[in-house]
């Protein structure tokens, strides 16, 4: 069964991960190819402007599959050089297909979210969890380290000092201390949960396509560059939106006091 279900409704698409009966762990043949495909699907719709991710049953992602682990299957059969192929060529290309998504992502985060799953909610621009949800990073407890990028991404996340104290001790925190962290944007009731992403996604959604997708570049690109190349890229970008429809209409809706009708 593949891991990720991708629904739309709108201009919001909605990714699920659905295999509840294992927590949704990932490991399988072919979980790679399923993320690239999907995340290939919403780069290529110009009417998707925000994306939120979810999971079915009691967990957001429980990460990488431990039973695959144990019986040496999927990404973890072979020898200790045919592994770091496998996390080359599938694990990071899952994470490399999220990460490339253009438009703004939520993660509702429904339960545990834990090592690979805890990534993969990291990487999302924004996340709300439910009162359920629990968080961490435990490879150590398993013998293993990050294999999936998460030394770079959860110190920019997190701080280096929270995240060198969820690596090292592999500690579960649950979401209202994930909320004190700033790592969380809100924590809600379980039956809310999917009314708070949506509700935040909606606005989201309101927003024109162009500038949206360009202000999210310009984040992430000012993770890893120099201010001089971001202020750079900012007036290239700026140039070229005082020249949409999109800009026009947005000045034109404030000094005409009513909602923009963004194309």
């Amino acid at each position: 069964m593949q891991i990720l279900k991708l629904e739309k409704e709108n201009a919001i698409a909605r990714l699920t991960f659905c295999r509840p009966d294992i927590l949704n762990a990932v490991g399988k043949e072919g979980d790679a190819d399923n993320f690239v495909s999907v995340c290939n699907a919403i780069n290529e719709d110009n009417e998707i402007k925000v994306v939120i991710i979810t999971g079915e049953g009691k967990a957001f992602s429980a990460g990488g599959d431990i039973k695959a682990m144990k019986e040496k299957t999927g990404y973890f059969k072979g020898s200790a050089a045919d592994i770091a192929d496998a996390y080359r060529n599938e694990v990071h290309r899952i994470i490399k297909s999220f990460w490339d998504i253009k438009v703004p992502v939520i993660a509702a985060v429904n339960g545990p979210a834990v090592g690979l799953g805890f990534d993969i909610a990291s990487m999302c621009d924004m996340r709300i969890a439910s009162t359920n949800a629990r968080f961490g990073i435990p490879f150590l407890k398993i013998g293993l380290i990050p294999g999936d990028g998460g030394a770079w991404l959860t110190p920019r996340v997190l701080g280096m000092s929270r995240a060198a104290q969820l690596l090292y001790t592999s500690e579960i925190i649950d979401a209202q201390k994930a909320l004190s962290w700033g790592f969380l944007a809100d924590v809600v009731e379980p039956e809310e949960l999917n009314d708070a992403a949506f509700a935040m996604a909606s606005i989201i959604s309101e927003q024109p396509a162009q500038a949206l997708r360009l202000s999210k570049s310009l984040l992430r690109r000012g993770m890893s560059t120099s201010f001089e190349e971001i202020m750079d890229l900012s007036a290239a970008y700026q140039g070229m939106l005082h020249e949409t429809e999109d800009h026009i209409e947005g000045i034109n809706a404030i000094i005409e006091k009513r909602k923009p009708q963004f194309k």
